[in-house]
């Protein structure tokens, strides 16, 4: 979504100032054509497939070893493993955001992921890609953590006997990515000027290095208003995605389960 990056940078151009996620995406639409809306998805597709994988297959051992599995409620080891599945993933995914990122901004002119990856390569090193992971871990571990802790207590509230309900996992799922969505906003407002940064002509914005100094100059800019640019369309985006991804996760689990065919999907009517 170009315009939940181009809301939460610092310097924007005068084309890319928005009142909202429907003017945005109205004025997206009208000055550049519907096609700019999925402009950079090519760098996500690429890195989500092998991403996920490492993902949740690092939340699933690490649940297990911190005894998630077990009954009851465990939102602690569940908190954990979420950490440890995205610090692995978000190695694995950081560059491809930060290409994804680049390509958003208003009036950028690479041509594909390959392109963005070689031009911001040559001008800015390897570091480029990875001078937002710290800040990404800092948002993303939490994020993750809630989310876990949050889907998990949720699954087992709304669906006790722990059947495979994919009701249940839609549901759970999204109002887990919603809550996570609006409690990390500050930290994604402040990842998006670092992974940006090379992209302003802004002294203290190309100058600006770590989370603090991130976080200093967005309170400078904008004050604490500044700390939210973005939440609405960061929340419309991730509820959904979680909500689909936990569904297509759990049926997964499902499917290739050596017992599934002992096991009944509860009907949805």
């Amino acid at each position: 979504m170009p315009y939940q990056t181009r809301m939460q940078i610092l310097q924007p151009t005068p084309q890319a100032v928005y009142s909202g996620v429907i003017n945005a995406v109205s004025k997206i639409t009208t000055t550049e054509g519907a096609k700019t809306l999925w402009r950079g998805v090519n760098s996500v597709i690429l890195g989500a497939g092998p991403a996920h994988a490492l993902y949740f297959g690092t939340y699933e051992y690490a649940k297990q070893a911190f005894g998630g599995n077990e009954s009851g409620h465990h939102l602690v080891a569940a908190a954990a493993a979420g950490a440890c599945a995205t610090t692995a993933s978000d190695a694995l995914m950081n560059p491809f955001d930060v290409i994804k990122q680049r390509m958003q901004v208003h009036g950028s002119v690479y041509k594909n992921v390959l392109d963005c990856a070689t031009k911001v390569y040559r001008a800015e090193g390897m570091r480029a890609f990875y001078i937002s992971y710290p800040t990404t871990l800092t948002m993303t571990i939490p994020f993750q953590s809630i989310q876990f802790a949050t889907y998990e207590y949720l699954r087992k509230v709304l669906n006790p006997s722990g059947a495979y309900d994919p009701m249940t996992h839609i549901t759970a799922g999204g109002i887990a990515g919603a809550f996570a969505a609006a409690t990390t906003t500050p930290l994604d407002v402040a990842k998006t000027l670092l992974q940006t940064r090379g992209e302003a002509t802004d002294v203290s914005i190309r100058k600006c290095n770590g989370l603090l100094e991130a976080f200093k100059l967005i309170y400078q800019r904008q004050g604490l208003a500044g700390f939210a640019k973005g939440l609405q369309p960061r929340v419309l985006s991730h509820m959904p995605s979680t909500a689909i991804c936990w569904g297509v996760y759990e049926y997964g689990k499902w499917f290739l389960s050596p017992d599934n065919a002992d096991q009944h999907p509860i009907n949805l009517h």
